[in-house]
């Protein structure tokens, strides 16, 4: 027996559709944007702010075409979701890939709102929160795979689909790998060190906070220069003394963002 479809849910079909990939291309393209402009491993030729204007249009846009995408189901005349079912997974019978979208789109949501709190909430606490949004994509990710198959599109997407998820996948992968593991592979390249003098010079130490991610390596190097505190503040001496040259210049060398720079300190009359 054939079942009829009308041309109402045809429509509404193809909206969910179209929706779905656009969210998926959204979310990834926003998670590579975003691991880019937070590790500083793109150019800032625009300016920081408009790079992370940038991720936030990517990603607004995201959580937009997936809330379009879950809505769309309820626009069926078949009823093949419940209201309460994109609030509230598993609940009434709902299929597990069902359940990973609403997650991931809950979490996704959840970092979007976090970041406007970025700047009433510490740092560590605000960071936390926000990467809520990488287990999201995942989520979003394995949703919109197991929606194809159920679909019988995989073939049509998978091309596309690996396109577009491994270089948010790579890309996320190393943006949580040890900073000196990318030093040491190559991925981060360190300044040479400067010649050995025979006797210690002062300097002056400037750290650019735009630049800074509190990855506590010049801590590790120079324990009475820098400090990052509790709340992901850093915290150093302008002027350290000239015996403390060498851990500086060490701790500017190891800095993954090139955060800090250290002059030579001015003669005195």
């Amino acid at each position: 027996m054939v079942l009829a479809v009308s041309e109402h849910d045809v429509g509404v079909w193809q909206v969910a559709t179209m929706s779905g990939r656009v969210a998926y291309v959204a979310m990834c393209l926003a998670a590579c944007w975003g691991v880019l402009t937070a590790t500083g491993w793109v150019r800032r030729i625009t300016g920081r702010a408009a790079l992370r204007a940038t991720h936030q249009v990517l990603a607004t846009f995201a959580v937009v075409m997936a809330g379009a995408h879950a809505v769309s189901f309820l626009l069926l005349d078949n009823g093949s979701l419940a209201a309460y079912q994109l609030v509230v997974p598993l609940v009434g019978g709902g299929e597990v890939r069902h359940a990973l979208g609403v997650v991931g789109l809950e979490l996704m949501v959840a970092a979007s709102v976090t970041a406007a709190l970025q700047r009433t909430v510490f740092y560590r606490e605000w960071l936390r929160l926000h990467r809520l949004a990488y287990v999201g994509v995942w989520l979003g990710a394995m949703h919109a795979w197991l929606g194809a198959s159920a679909s019988g599109h995989v073939a049509v997407v998978w091309l596309g689909g690996i396109t577009v998820l491994m270089p948010a996948v790579t890309l996320t992968v190393l943006r949580f790998l040890p900073p000196r593991l990318l030093v040491r592979i190559g991925l981060i390249a360190a300044d040479p060190p400067p010649p050995v003098r025979e006797e210690p010079t002062g300097v002056r130490v400037a750290v650019d906070h735009g630049r800074c991610r509190h990855y506590a390596l010049c801590q590790a190097q120079a324990p009475g220069v820098f400090r990052v505190l509790d709340d992901g503040r850093l915290r150093y001496a302008r002027n350290p003394d000239a015996d403390q040259a060498p851990q500086v210049r060490a701790a500017a060398r190891v800095c993954p963002m090139r955060a800090i720079r250290v002059d030579a300190a001015e003669a005195g009359p």
